[in-house]
């Protein structure tokens, strides 16, 4: 299932300069450390403003996102939403270990975007030529018999006919099997003896082959992609194993095409055509029922559904309606969303007085007009939340406005000002659809615009009253220290994470003996594989960090012993780990050790000891 940090992860990737300005990301146990390919693009202010995150520090060649102690869930979230498998690796080395699988749901939506996010611009090219072609028709200003009418429709509408070829390659790939063989096999699907006129197929080998109900697998998206998803598990998991290397260079895709290819059309595309007709009926049956619910809802969580990276599940019911019955409902519902959120832009950008934001709302503005929306919502709406939320229900109303007037798109079209063609009925050439789009849609900008001339303003992060603490039940207690050495103020740490008591007060000990031991009764929270920190509540409820020097993650585990176990009971005085403190610095690296509360905000004070050194076990810090 979708994490409940894949908003704040997607947040994250956007405002470090996008994917691909990632080199590689790890995190240790209390922030994501990214290398960037270039500190300049990432929106620094805009992290530090959002919900989530304690603080962004630039230092070392690294640019550290601070979370807290809820980093590793995060991290897993940013990789999963951002696909940046490749470019991680958990700090820790060999203790750690491999990332989780995903969910069957999460797999899925992950495959879809994967094969579609390859060709998106061509895709969205070939729309706009295909909607412009039928707007010239509708106003007849160009002819359905012309030559220049069916030269430039094979160029737009190619890209839509040939879908199972190009899915099969980009498939193909996520899969694991050369390219050449998915395209094959989706070339297979759309050859003219499968596509009707003089040849019916009604059986292969003697067993029936039942066509889906548009008649062919011309425009189809979902049996190609399962059909290559089993090519690509039946190759490398049977036929490489049992094909002798020297005929392996042709035994090996003649094969996997073969039995892919006829296990497609007795079974997989059947199968595939039959869930994707009975989701359109689903939708199709909610707009029959009420197109006022119909488009609200779709209109309402489309953006969420972007957020999560869940709207490719729609994309192909509105594709395969488009090739079924030449008409779709999911693209009208939705197209509010992209002029709702350009509105809320314009408004933001009007209203705040913060330059960061004002630098990003005209790219967020233009980019929103074409029907770019990622800068919009994960540079300016979604980190303020309210604004984001604002445009989904403009666009909900939008929704539900536009499926009771009857609105249809008959082709796919680009995004944004460029999908407007696509309601355009070239068949009877009626182009009032259109028209009442731009209408709506024009509403939706004025309103998110409004909207935020009227309610957005510039957050200044409030302080959280110390009454917390009765409501969470904290109770005053002493935390005795965990090493012995000298002792200096948070604030004279070198990490600005430490040192502005953004992760908490407490105090920084310079130690003078290899040893931690437990500050209190309580349970190992957080061990981090490479040993240099260590995170324990207490039976009390407070919540101690103790990290041992600084960056020295970077060791990998180097010179740390770890004595103790994540989710171990343990009480005062038990030895938790063991470092070299001799290696550590030599290797250059500061011992300073902090120790703070990471919930300080449960508390009315946290008052650190004035002594100049401790022992282990010495009174250190008193929480009321």
């Amino acid at each position: 299932m979708a994490s409940k940090y894949d908003g704040l992860a997607r947040i994250i990737i956007q405002n470090v300069g996008g994917k691909d300005n990632i080199q590689s990301i790890t995190h240790c146990v209390t922030r994501l450390r990214f290398k960037l390919a270039d500190e300049s693009k990432a929106n620094t202010d805009i992290l530090k403003g959002t919900d989530g995150i304690v603080t962004v520090i630039q230092s070392g060649g690294q640019y550290m996102v601070v979370i807290g102690n809820h980093v590793p869930q995060v991290f897993d979230a940013v990789i999963n939403v951002g696909h940046l498998e490749s470019k991680s690796a958990l700090a820790g080395g060999g203790d750690s270990e491999g990332g989780e699988k995903q969910s069957p749901f999460n797999a899925f939506i992950s495959i879809i975007t994967s094969v579609f996010t390859p060709f998106l611009g061509v895709l969205c090219a070939c729309g706009i030529v295909k909607g412009v072609l039928a707007l010239l028709v509708a106003v007849g200003t160009l002819s359905e018999k012309s030559g220049t009418y069916n030269f430039l429709y094979s160029l737009g509408d190619s890209a839509f006919y040939f879908l199972p070829p190009i899915l099969g390659m980009t498939a193909a790939k996520k899969f694991k099997i050369p390219e050449m063989e998915g395209m094959i096999l989706g070339l297979a699907l759309v050859y003219p003896y499968l596509t009707g006129g003089d040849y019916v197929i009604t059986n292969l080998f003697g067993i029936p082959v039942t066509m889906p109900p548009s008649g062919n697998y011309t425009s189809s998206v979902i049996p190609i992609i399962l059909a290559v998803a089993f090519a690509g598990w039946f190759e490398n998991k049977v036929v490489k194993k049992i094909v002798p290397d020297v005929i392996k260079l042709f035994a090996v895709p003649l094969i996997t095409t073969f039995v892919t290819f006829s296990l497609t059309l007795w079974i997989i595309g059947p199968v595939a055509s039959g869930i994707a007709n009975i989701l359109a009926l689903f939708f199709n049956t909610i707009n029959a029922i009420s197109p006022v619910l119909m488009g609200a809802v779709v209109g309402f969580f489309w953006q969420i559904l972007v957020m999560f990276g869940l709207h490719w599940s729609l994309v192909p019911i509105a594709m395969s309606n488009l090739s079924t019955s030449g008409q779709d409902i999911i693209l009208v519902a939705m197209v509010g969303t992209t002029f709702a959120q350009t509105g809320a832009c314009l408004g933001i950008w009007a209203k705040t007085k913060d330059k960061k934001i004002k630098s990003l709302a005209p790219a967020a503005v233009i980019s929103g007009i074409a029907g770019v929306t990622e800068p919009a919502i994960y540079g300016l709406t979604l980190p303020k939340k309210a604004p984001f939320f604002r445009t989904c229900a403009i666009a909900g109303v939008a929704g539900a406005v536009l499926c009771t007037m009857g609105v249809k798109a008959f082709q796919m079209a680009g995004m944004g000002i460029f999908a407007y063609p696509a309601y355009v009925n070239s068949a009877t050439q009626d182009a009032s659809g259109m028209f009442v789009t731009i209408a709506v849609t024009l509403v939706c900008v004025a309103v998110g615009l409004v909207s935020e001339l009227i309610f957005y303003k510039d957050e200044v992060p409030a302080k959280k009253e110390n009454a917390k603490a009765a409501a969470n039940g904290s109770k005053e207690e002493t935390i005795v220290s965990p090493v012995k050495g000298e002792v200096k103020p948070l604030s004279e740490i070198a990490d600005e994470a430490f040192s502005s008591e953004a992760m908490g007060k407490g105090i920084a000990i310079v130690p003078t003996e290899g040893k931690v031991y437990a500050p209190a009764d309580g349970t190992i929270t957080t061990l981090f594989p490479t040993g240099h920190a260590v995170g324990i509540r207490t039976e009390k409820g407070a919540e101690i960090l103790i990290h041992i020097g600084m960056d020295t993650v970077k060791l990998n585990g180097e010179g740390f012993k770890k004595i103790k176990a994540q989710g171990d009971k343990v009480k005062k005085g038990d030895l938790l780990l063991e470092f070299d403190l001799d290696l550590i610095k030599s290797k250059g690296y500061v011992i300073d050790t902090p120790v703070i509360i990471t919930n300080t905000d449960d508390y009315a004070d946290v008052i650190p000891t004035d002594a100049l050194t401790v022992e282990k076990g010495s009174d250190i810090i008193t929480l009321l």
